[in-house]
């Protein structure tokens, strides 16, 4: 496995990568969850697949939690999402879930949720160094499009090893995903199936 190496230019994502991802907020209200799950990219194709139990999704107010997979072809403008519900009869004492498989929906998608030159088409501004999840990263910070406020991404300096994503400001509020296995290890096209129905 080999991450390209940059200069402090606003680097390209690989054009396939995956990792497991651990997803929390800044700062951490009583109500909030970790949650965590599995994302592939495969830009080549123009796709990607994320798993995992979904955040923000309140449990208190919902009644239950959620688990998705969803499935982006935005040259097709499709959008595959599997679901499982997670439901207990008390939520603060001990007690068993019991899942219960949603009915699978097809809903559009015009853009994948993380596109590989998202720095270079947010403008982002490089705003130094720092060490996260053990290892030295470059900061870039931009502004996201339409008015959905502030982001910074961090990657281990000079390469496009992306290891946390921050949205929203930490003063207030924001929402952390970090990366702690990304790698550029070749995917199984079987991870994206379905394949897209409007060929």
């Amino acid at each position: 496995m080999q991450f390209n190496k940059i200069t402090k230019v606003a680097p390209l994502l690989p054009e396939q990568w995956s990792s497991s991802y651990i997803s929390y907020w800044i700062p951490m209200q009583p109500d909030d969850d970790i949650t965590s799950g599995y994302c592939w990219f495969d830009y080549k194709k123009n796709v990607c697949r994320i798993d995992g139990l979904f955040n923000p999704w309140s449990e208190k107010k919902k009644g239950h939690r959620l688990w998705m997979s969803e499935i982006m072809y935005p040259s097709t403008d499709e959008s595959f999402k599997s679901k499982v519900s997670y439901t207990r009869n008390d939520m603060t004492k001990t007690s068993a879930f019991e899942a219960a498989v949603l009915n699978d929906e097809i809903d559009p998608c015009h853009e994948l949720i993380l596109t590989q030159d998202v720095l270079i088409t947010c403008n982002a501004q490089y705003i130094g160094t720092s060490n996260i999840l053990g290892h030295e990263v470059d900061e870039w910070f931009f502004q996201r499009p339409n008015g959905k406020g502030p982001a910074t991404y961090y990657f281990i300096s000079d390469t496009n090893h992306l290891v946390r994503m921050i949205t929203g400001d930490p003063k207030v509020q924001a929402s952390v995903r970090d990366f702690p296995n990304f790698n550029t290890y070749k995917i199984s096209q079987k991870t994206f199936q379905p394949e897209p129905l409007n060929k």
